[in-house]
């Protein structure tokens, strides 16, 4: 089999950062009223800017397909032309349409010629069952090259014109018009963007990163859902489909608005995270101490240190020193997230030749996680 190499990375965040303070003003308000929730969140996640596809005048600027696109155009250049990809890989938890697929949408926007496609759903770990796939692929000798991304637009999902109608629905039950924190909560958390890698059978230009392994564990087996859209959960945990309710609910209950259960967020996301870490390392037989750089994509720097203490208790020390985010600075952009996160990384400066980077993904979907050794070339 081939060695696979991440040659070059891209991304792209649309329009200007968007401060705490502008937050609102670019979603909306709902019920015409300042979100109760909304500081409570922002205090925890220690998030300062994020970025919308919205313009300064309110309008969409830009759909998920065309985010990613323009992530693969900075790919591009006299040496690796659009038209030079073999396959497409494309990752997201927001997408445009329930049908087509992403990544179709997103080749018919590159018109670049008759290629291999690919869309993996889901949520965060998307993005990098986008890359496994591509990894798959170029290691296999199918292809000689893949270009992955991970790419969400979840800004209109937040925006307060999606829960009008739940809030004049319980006005009409003379109950609390007030979006339960279940909704309002990722409303403060979420952010727009994408980012790109290209995968090539051979090293390539100043860093490339061999990609050494990729590891998945899903515990959906075990747990129950915890973040959802297009459903509504039910008592026992049971998801009920937006295709079982009549048109009508689908607005009254924003059954297509993200919805996160916040407890069972907290009581598991991290034990379940640093079980499926252990499990990647021992199975490659890697020790903490071997890893230069520790790329966590985390939802929210509240995680961060009850993140590390709970490697501390299984045995894994990777020190704080060498952990890298950019969560403060670009938001959660959900599977495009460790993209966005290994660009910056890999134009600090800072990489140098026999570096391990390990990528830590997780979902809290049903709670999936990914883990991938990369080494600088």
């Amino acid at each position: 089999m081939k060695e696979v190499y991440i040659n070059k990375i891209s991304k792209f965040l649309p329009n200007k950062p968007v401060t705490n303070d502008e937050m609102e003003k670019k979603l909306g308000f709902i019920n015409g009223k300042t979100s109760k929730g909304r500081r409570v969140v922002l205090r925890q996640n220690k998030i300062k800017t994020r970025y919308y596809a919205i313009d300064d005048n309110g309008n969409i600027s830009h759909n998920n397909a065309q985010l990613a696109t323009e992530a693969i155009k900075g790919l591009c250049d006299a040496n690796f032309k659009a038209e030079n990809i073999e396959l497409l890989s494309c990752g997201t938890s927001s997408p445009d349409q329930i049908l087509p697929s992403h990544a179709a949408m997103v080749h018919g926007f590159l018109k670049n010629g008759n290629i291999e496609i690919n869309s993996p759903s889901g949520a965060c770990c998307s993005g990098m069952n986008a890359l496994k796939y591509g990894y798959m692929s170029v290691k296999s000798e199918q292809t000689k090259n893949a270009v992955c991304t991970g790419s969400e637009r979840t800004s209109s999902w937040m925006m307060s014109n999606t829960f009008e109608d739940e809030i004049q629905h319980l006005k009409t039950l003379e109950e609390n018009p007030i979006l339960a924190f279940n909704k309002d909560f990722l409303r403060w958390m979420l952010s727009d963007g994408a980012g790109a890698f290209l995968l090539e059978n051979e090293p390539k230009g100043e860093h490339s990163l061999k990609i050494e392994w990729m590891e998945g564990y899903s515990y959906a087996h075990e747990m129950e859902p915890c973040m959802y859209a297009g459903s509504e959960k039910l008592e026992d945990g049971f998801l009920k489909s937006w295709s079982e309710y009549s048109s009508d609910q689908w607005s009254k209950k924003s059954i297509f608005a993200a919805k996160q259960d916040v407890k069972l967020l907290d009581e598991n996301i991290l034990e379940k995270g640093v079980d499926s870490l252990k499990l990647a390392l021992e199975k490659h037989n890697i020790k903490p101490e071997a890893i230069n750089y520790y790329l966590p994509h985390l939802s929210s720097y509240y995680f961060e240190d009850k993140f590390f203490n709970v490697m501390l208790e299984k045995g894994i020390n990777i020190p704080k020193d060498n952990w890298f985010m950019n969560l403060s600075e670009v938001g959660n952009i959900g599977s495009a997230s460790i993209y966005v996160m290994l660009e910056e990384l890999a134009n600090s400066g800072k990489l140098k030749k026999g570096d391990n980077i390990l990528l830590a993904v997780p979902e809290s979907a049903r709670f999936s996680y990914m883990h991938a050794l990369l080494t600088v070339c």
